[in-house]
């Protein structure tokens, strides 16, 4: 199948835009990649201090046989359910390198935080910075610059576009990217949603909630909803950095380790065949388009559309908003799992999963097939399922979608379109995931609410003061006001008024959390109120309309009154208190550094 029109303009005008900062980039990976191994370069206390703590026949096989050595990053730790199947992996990976005469050391570990934990707490303020956080810990890890491949342990929400971020300054390592599942499915999503929904209307106490939450998160893997970090997997296959199909394979499963032993092989396939394939040759503007197709088919989270410019800012690549507009309105919706239809990631998995996916979308021309891979044969072997036969790993064809109601073919898909549209008007610039949202909730015009936070819309909740069609607007959310948190917890609320036959939507330049979905909102509004953007120019009452079929986001206020209105700037108490406790000083210089959501948010250009 030849190349979709769209998918190769696009495709050629992010090549083009990212000429110089991709040839600069290439050049200096190049470099690195010439230069003499790391314990051949460098000094002899410099080399002895490398390897001062490992076994005396690595040592061995590192300096004196030259053999390939592994830098392990982890993010394990045992409060993320799904990090904590981590613990033993290096002496699982260990083991498997010293099988094929190579060696591997834990170059560092990487911080990892759990949005679940931190929802609706000062603590989310962190989140994304952790991203960026994540990412300089990678730089760190390796910087002891004596690796000749890297294994990267990660799975969630900030973790993965971290990881990738690091490793992308590091882009002359072959690189691989380990997962770890999902959890087995528990209380269904909707069923959660559900109780949610009654305890933000006082119909179910504390205890009930608990008891369900505690039913839906009930053992280690990630969450089963497809939300941020199980988009990321999808996309890690996507993009050909996974060992074929390890995505949704649980922590459980005796498949894992085979799996993981299979990065091990992988990563070193490559540093012994010589094939050139680093990850930041790897990571092209093929590969990223590839990635932003399969998150439009999927229905995947909306923190994308951020950290998705970063990584592609990391290998010296320029993409935007419109590019992922564009490509939304020719790749269809081949996938329906919550919050974007009811099925779970193990259902995703179980109709057929990335594999399934994948070979839909080359096969209709939606994909590149014709990139690099840590794979030597290159995308098509995504398109399989991993099993475990005669006690060895081998993989078969995806056949036909399992179940129609979760995956459907390119050629009948649930939409035509991916469901995310840019929006634009004299609000700024603003993202929509309208999947997931009811057809006749798809354009909402209301007047608007104002809010500073995210707790002064619940109490307004609480007071019965939203009981109408409403436009809630929430600003000061932006990367530099206070670090863009998430702002799932103003979902269930939302929802309540929205069954109540209200229409209603959400407008802010905050984000809201891969698991959000029904509830039209308008996102990631650049400039942010807090640089002097349009949000700061609204008032109460003044008419906003959502229209995320024709793209826009207006403020239906005469342009003469809105030249003339002044932009307000973001109460001096609320800047303080942004600043203050649970270790937000320490991330100020990120604060006053970030760039625009469309930009990436990152603080480090």
């Amino acid at each position: 199948m030849s190349l979709h029109p769209v998918l190769a303009a696009v495709t050629q005008r992010i090549r083009e835009r990212s000429q110089p900062t991709r040839s600069a980039y290439l050049a200096r990976i190049d470099a690195a990649a010439a230069r003499d191994r790391g314990a051949d370069r460098m000094g002899c206390a410099n080399v002895a201090h490398a390897f001062a703590g490992i076994p005396s026949n690595d040592k061995l096989r590192i300096v004196a046989e030259r053999a390939p050595n592994i830098g392990i990053v982890n993010a394990y730790n045992d409060m993320l359910s799904a990090h904590a199947p981590y613990a033993s992996y290096p002496d699982i990976i260990k083991d498997e390198a010293r099988r094929h005469g190579a060696t591997a050391q834990v170059a560092g570990g990487v911080p990892a935080m759990c949005d679940g934990v931190t929802q609706g707490t000062p603590g989310m303020e962190l989140s994304l910075f952790s991203r960026d956080t994540i990412a300089l810990s990678t730089a760190v890890s390796l910087s002891h610059d004596v690796f000749d491949a890297a294994l990267l342990l990660g799975i969630c929400d900030k973790i993965v576009p971290g990881l990738l971020i690091g490793a992308l300054h590091f882009g002359h390592l072959p690189t691989v990217f380990v997962p770890g599942g999902p959890m087995p499915s528990g209380l269904s999503n909707s069923a959660k949603a559900k109780v949610r929904e009654q305890a933000a209307q006082g119909l179910v106490g504390r205890e009930e909630l608990l008891e369900a939450e505690s039913q839906a998160y009930h053992t280690q893997g990630t969450c089963t909803f497809y939300g941020t970090a199980n988009s990321n997997q999808m996309l890690m296959e996507a993009m050909g950095l996974h060992v074929p199909g390890s995505a949704f394979i649980q922590p459980q499963d005796g498949l894992r380790e085979q799996l993981t032993r299979e990065a091990v092989r992988s990563v070193l396939g490559i540093v012994k065949a010589r094939r050139f394939a680093p990850i930041g040759r790897i990571v092209d503007e093929r590969c990223i388009v590839n990635a932003m197709a399969a998150l439009l088919a999927t229905g995947g989270s909306t923190n994308h559309l951020i950290h998705w410019v970063a990584v592609a800012r990391s290998a010296g690549l320029v993409i935007d908003w419109d590019d992922f507009d564009k490509l939304s309105d020719v790749v269809p919706l081949l996938a329906r799992v919550y919050p974007n239809g009811t099925a779970d990631v193990n259902q995703f998995q179980d109709a057929g999963g990335p594999g399934y996916v994948i070979r839909e979308l080359l096969d209709a021309g939606l994909m590149h097939e014709d990139v690099l891979t840590v794979r030597e044969g290159g995308l098509r072997e995504y398109t399989r399922i991993p099993a475990k036969q005669d006690g060895k790993l081998s993989w078969a064809d995806t056949g036909t979608s399992g179940d129609d109601t979760i995956l459907r073919p390119a050629s009948a898909p649930f939409s035509q379109t991916g469901g995310l549209k840019l929006l634009t008007g004299n609000l700024g610039r603003s993202v929509i995931k309208v999947s997931a949202v009811p057809a006749d909730r798809h354009v909402i015009e209301a007047p608007a609410r104002i809010f500073d936070s995210q707790d002064a819309l619940h109490a307004a909740f609480k007071a019965g003061e939203l009981e109408r069609d409403v436009v809630c607007v929430v600003r000061w959310q932006g990367p530099r006001a206070n670090g863009m948190p998430e702002l799932h917890k103003l979902t269930p609320p939302l929802a309540v008024l929205q069954g109540k036959g209200f229409k209603v939507a959400l407008v802010t330049d905050g984000r809201m959390s891969g698991a959000s979905g029904k509830v039209p909102a308008a996102i990631h509004v650049s400039p942010e109120a807090a640089s002097g953007g349009p949000l700061a120019k609204l008032r109460d009452g003044d008419i906003v309309r959502v229209d995320g079929v024709k793209g826009t986001l207006q403020a239906l206020v005469d342009a003469q009154e809105w030249a003339a209105r002044e932009t307000l700037k973001m109460p001096a108490a609320q800047a303080d208190a942004n600043g203050h406790g649970i270790g937000r000083e320490l991330f100020a210089g990120m604060r006053h550094n970030a760039l625009a959501a469309e930009e990436g948010a990152c603080t480090w250009l």
